[in-house]
């Protein structure tokens, strides 16, 4: 695997927004199906967190995981509430509300959701050799529902499609540069991966239950929790039959 690898593979997860874009339109009738499919997205992560970014045996390591994980929390949390401060706190709402929401603010959210994922994706490139099939499919899948509530958000806030398509095409190749330093990270200056991927899991797991989760279980109703279980189990079955 090289650096290039790590570009494509990063490029390739955060691609699925294109799909959340062009699946905006059919489902801006159907706010339960959004939330149904933002809960399978959710579940993917979890499982992602679980199974990938802190196993019980990245523990062995010391204290060390259980900072990086916190560390991990309050950096994306205290983030989020920058980029929140600014407009963006609406970019995973199906409904927003035009008045409040600044288009550029949530773009940078967006890009904040998913860079924990993709400088991860690089450094399980670099330290495992191969792409790991169910963290790149945790990834690629929770984007779709992502890029559809973005879609949406920015799409009430005024801004035109084609400045929607050249915001995601943007962000997945910021996501792609980021996959790449992960990479290069890992590999040339021995970046220690148990640390990297608990501090990843961190800023996750704190996206999910301050935004993703919330949104979800807000329009999906009940049915959300068995879809996020779903979501969680075919995750968690992919990264088991890799192993």
């Amino acid at each position: 695997m090289s650096a290039g690898a790590a570009l494509l593979w990063g490029g390739f997860a955060s691609s699925s927004l294109f799909l959340g874009q062009a699946l905006a339109t059919p489902l801006a009738g159907s706010k339960k199906a959004i939330g149904l499919m933002m809960g399978f997205g959710a579940g993917t992560l979890l499982s992602a967190v679980a199974y990938q970014l802190v196993p019980e045996v990245s523990f062995q390591h010391g204290d060390g995981v259980g900072v990086a994980f916190a560390l991990g929390a309050i950096t994306y949390y205290t983030a989020d509430r920058i980029v929140d401060s600014e407009g963006g706190d609406n970019r995973q709402r199906v409904d927003s509300e035009p008045a409040t929401d600044a288009p550029w603010a949530m773009f940078i959210g967006a890009l904040l959701d998913g860079l924990p994922e993709s400088f991860v994706l690089g450094i399980t490139l670099a330290f495992g050799g191969t792409i790991n099939v169910a963290f790149l499919a945790a990834v690629f899948v929770s984007n779709i529902p992502q890029g559809v509530a973005g879609t949406n958000s920015l799409r009430a806030a005024g801004v035109p499609d084609r400045r929607v398509t050249r915001g995601w095409l943007l962000l997945t190749l910021a996501s792609a540069l980021l996959a790449a330093l992960g990479f290069v990270l890992a590999e040339h200056l021995r970046l220690e991966g148990v640390y990297a991927e608990a501090f990843a899991g961190g800023a996750v797991l704190t996206m999910l239950a301050d935004s993703m989760m919330p949104e979800a279980f807000r329009h999906g109703g009940r049915s959300v929790g068995l879809i996020t279980v779903l979501g969680y189990f075919v995750a968690a079955a992919l990264a088991v039959a890799q192993q």
